[in-house]
């Protein structure tokens, strides 16, 4: 991908895997244990496109929650389904090399929803028997879930689907349940478990190799690269051009529940996610390192004017309110005393994948054009 002068993009590896590791030690704290047989909620789109919004005219100023949506959230599909080079021998980022001879039956599983919208977007979508927690959009809703208490993996339930091939990465657990697989003659083939804007690319050949795509592959990791470096040259071309003018944002990790506030700071990553939309990371501005629990003077001192959450995170503190009521501190900042809480699908936020382009795009009119109507 090409770069762009306005948004230089540092690697997001550690702001991914740490979402991840809070994500199991909290269980999801607040969700609930679904059934290997339960639906996934669709995720909701129905947005307007940026290039659609209209802008409004003081960013900095507007007062009111937004929720960042989708434009559209079906995935694009071949007209045809592609026939997979067949048997595919790779060597996965443990070092394990790996045949596949059939992909009838394919689990992709991660803590993002990643891997299988990779899958769908290569034209195996049909191959697909089951699914993660994260993979919460409309194609997936009737597949079976495999995955229990949020992300822990359930071995029965994915013996029970009988797959051919499972791709997954080390963002879920228990390990064992990967190993049991193997060990019951399962090919499973382990992915990067970064997710960044950088290695989209890489996420994709990995899968497409792994199916025996590697082809259609290619091209699907070519066209996402353009589609996100043309979606940041957009936003920058309407996010303000003084550094003094753009949107000052933090982004929290919130679950209500189990008490956890986090705030993503400098080497996170979440200040390339920030520099993207064309704002200012606050938390990069104050020296806030790595992804650490809230306090007061961290936040008052970074005086965001947004905070970017998880949709299921705030509604897990008690909406807007609740997460006022619960973090004091953010009365005191201008985000707080606007009520400008921008929150979007966990499940989209942080996927890091060929939709990564549609999330910058959602993100951006919740930031530019709150008020735009959904179409």
């Amino acid at each position: 991908m090409t770069g762009h002068p306005r948004t230089a993009r540092r690697d997001v590896r550690a702001l991914v895997s740490t979402v991840a590791a809070v994500v199991v030690a909290v269980g999801l704290a607040g969700c609930q244990v679904a059934s290997p047989q339960a639906a996934a909620p669709a995720v909701i789109d129905g947005g307007t496109t940026l290039a659609d919004a209209t802008l409004v005219d003081d960013p900095k100023g507007y007062a009111g929650p937004s929720t960042a949506l989708l434009a559209e959230a079906a995935i694009p599909v071949p007209e045809s389904a592609p026939t997979p080079a067949l048997p595919a021998t790779v060597t996965d980022m443990q070092g394990t090399e790996v045949t596949v001879t059939d992909t009838s039956r394919i689990l992709a599983l991660d803590v993002y929803g990643t891997t299988s919208r990779i899958v769908y977007e290569l034209g195996l979508g049909d191959n697909l028997v089951g699914r993660d927690a994260s993979s919460s959009f409309p194609e997936a809703a009737d597949l079976p879930l495999v995955t229990q208490s949020g992300h822990d993996l359930n071995a029965e339930a994915i013996l029970a689907l009988s797959p051919t091939l499972i791709i997954t990465d080390t963002s879920l657990g228990p390990w064992d349940v990967v190993l049991q697989m193997r060990d019951a003659g399962i090919p499973v083939v382990v992915v990067d478990p970064e997710r960044s804007l950088e290695n989209v690319g890489t996420i994709i050949d990995q899968v497409a190799a792994a199916v025996g795509l590697p082809g259609e592959g290619a091209a699907l990791a070519e066209r996402s690269a353009a589609q996100i470096d043309a979606k940041i040259a957009e936003i920058a071309a309407v996010a303000p051009q003084d550094p003094a003018e753009r949107l000052r944002v933090a982004f929290l990790y919130v679950r209500g529940q189990a008490g956890v506030y986090y705030m993503f700071g400098t080497d996170s990553g979440a200040d390339t996610l920030i520099t993207a939309l064309g704002a200012t990371d606050v938390a990069t501005e104050i020296g806030w390192e790595g992804m650490r629990p809230l306090n007061d003077e961290g936040l008052v001192s970074a005086a965001p004017d947004v905070v970017l959450v998880m949709t299921k995170g705030l509604e897990s503190a008690g909406g807007v309110d609740g997460l006022l009521e619960a973090v004091p501190a953010l009365q005191s900042t201008p985000a707080g005393q606007n009520r400008r809480i921008v929150d979007m699908s966990d499940d989209e936020i942080l996927s890091y994948g060929p939709g990564t382009a549609d999330v910058l795009d959602a993100l951006a009119v919740a930031l530019y054009a709150p008020a735009a109507p959904a179409s």
